[in-house]
């Protein structure tokens, strides 16, 4: 029986355009993901570094590009977090049926960005509905790497058996499978966080 809901972020709460990043840089010679980013991206989603050495480094591969602009583009990819699921959640949350965690690869620059686009009534709102709002950049670890999954589980006395886990990107949810943990490789476009009792 599940007893505990272990939601992610992106595309499965908020919507993302995770094009939108690439293509606000295109016309300062991005071409595509190479390992020297890839790894920078990684480390700035565990913590690694703060905002300020994360853009420094980015703008010493776009020279061209501000870093107003550099921000911009970082945060093009956030889209809009619709009030029914957030009402969703707080149904959820006040049912009290379930223990609620968040967990979401993210950083600091994304985190204010929806702080800022939320408002703070409305990102309260949406914090308040989980027991705990894990955040990678402050953990200092990111999906799909077991450790995570593992922390959230012993921190919070979880059984892996009565847990399911909720994302998008199936490189999380197959992790999660791994440790026995229930999960749903949600389909973007095609699912919604809405229907999540179908799936209980």
């Amino acid at each position: 029986m599940i007893k505990n809901i272990i939601f992610d972020f992106g595309d499965v709460l908020i919507n993302l355009d995770k094009r939108a990043t690439a293509m606000a840089m295109v016309k300062y010679g991005f071409q595509g993901i190479t390992p020297a980013l890839d790894s920078l991206f990684k480390d700035y989603e565990k913590g690694m570094m703060d905002s300020a050495s994360f853009l420094g480094e980015v703008s010493g591969l776009f020279p061209n590009a501000g870093i107003a602009y550099l921000t911009h583009a970082w945060n093009a990819i956030l889209l809009d977090f619709p009030e029914h699921r957030l009402e969703f959640l707080e149904n959820l949350a006040h049912e009290n049926e379930y223990r609620l965690f968040l967990l979401s690869n993210t950083n600091h620059l994304h985190m204010e960005c929806v702080r800022e686009q939320m408002g703070m009534e409305r990102f309260n709102r949406f914090k308040n509905a989980f027991e705990v709002f894990y955040l990678s950049y402050e953990m200092g670890m990111r999906k799909p790497d077991a450790e995570i999954f593992e922390f959230v589980l012993e921190e919070n006395n979880l059984t892996a058996t009565e847990t399911l886990f909720v994302d998008d990107v199936k490189e999380n949810t197959d992790a999660a499978a791994l440790l026995g943990i229930n999960v749903w490789n949600l389909r973007v476009g095609q699912e919604d966080i809405t229907q999540l009792k179908s799936y209980l």
